[in-house]
């Protein structure tokens, strides 16, 4: 059971179809996600362990591992890596990492975090470049940029073709009116209940988002209010999460 986890990680990865993974065109990038979704009262512990396991990583350099954090309301963790190709995936993530700290003392450090959760989960999301909305170029941290709303549109998968056109036309609005608030858009894959498109909007904080928002709402006036609203009528649910990036808690090899 000690390296459970680990084996259903890259159990889970490992069937994705090659399609999906190797259709690495310069607009898409594909990406595994791991999350926890943490106890209230094991949230201290969790981070503890998850810092013990990321100082392991940089203390022996390891290679295979390459993630960002994100810590959403309501004790969620999200680990979020690229995915490049399939050969990446046939090498097991953490064998580096077990050979250098151990095994027994790798697979304790996971049992130990198993404790702290009751639900965990794992799928694949693709960064869409084409309705991502960044002019000054795509990154997923960008500096002194912590805080993050996630929009979740989902939608029938009848209505796929024609809520792409509607994302395509705000992207195209906020263009033409020179917007601030910029954004990147991941497309649901697998592993994902359901078909969504997930906006990922940065800020300082709290008050830097709200205040960037409602210039732009300003900005975009009824053109924006027109054409959200033509989006948000045709979507099967809305939600929107609260979090922040982790540095902390992710891990990128030298």
């Amino acid at each position: 059971m000690r390296t459970q986890k680990l084996k259903f990680l890259i159990a889970i990865l490992l069937i994705v179809p090659i399609g999906l993974l190797q259709a690495q065109k310069s607009n898409t990038q594909a990406y595994w996600v791991h999350e926890d979704v943490v106890k209230p009262n094991m949230v201290g512990e969790y981070e503890s362990i998850v810092k013990e396991l990321v100082d392991n990583m940089k203390k022996h350099n390891i290679q295979e591992v390459n993630m960002i954090t994100a810590n959403l309301v309501g004790a969620r963790y999200l680990y979020v890596g690229p995915i490049e190709n399939m050969a990446q995936l046939d090498k097991p993530s953490f064998a580096t990492l077990s050979e250098k700290m151990g095994a027994e003392a790798m697979g304790n450090l996971f049992d130990s975090m198993d404790k702290c959760y009751d639900i965990e989960q794992n799928y694949v999301i693709h960064l869409d470049k084409d309705l991502s909305y960044m002019p000054t170029g795509i990154t997923q941290t960008p500096e002194g940029q912590d805080y993050r709303k996630f929009h979740y549109l989902h939608f029938a998968p009848k209505d796929r073709a024609m809520i792409k056109e509607k994302m395509k036309a705000i992207k195209d609005m906020f263009a033409q009116k020179g917007s601030k608030e910029y954004y990147r858009v991941y497309k649901s894959g697998f592993g994902t209940r359901g078909e969504f498109y997930m906006v990922a909007v940065a800020a300082k904080d709290a008050i830097h988002y709200a205040t960037q928002s409602q210039e732009n709402q300003a900005l975009l006036g009824e053109d924006g209010n027109k054409t959200m609203g033509d989006l948000m009528s045709n979507l099967l649910k809305y939600e929107v999460f609260e979090g922040r990036m982790r540095s902390e808690l992710g891990y990128s090899p030298k």
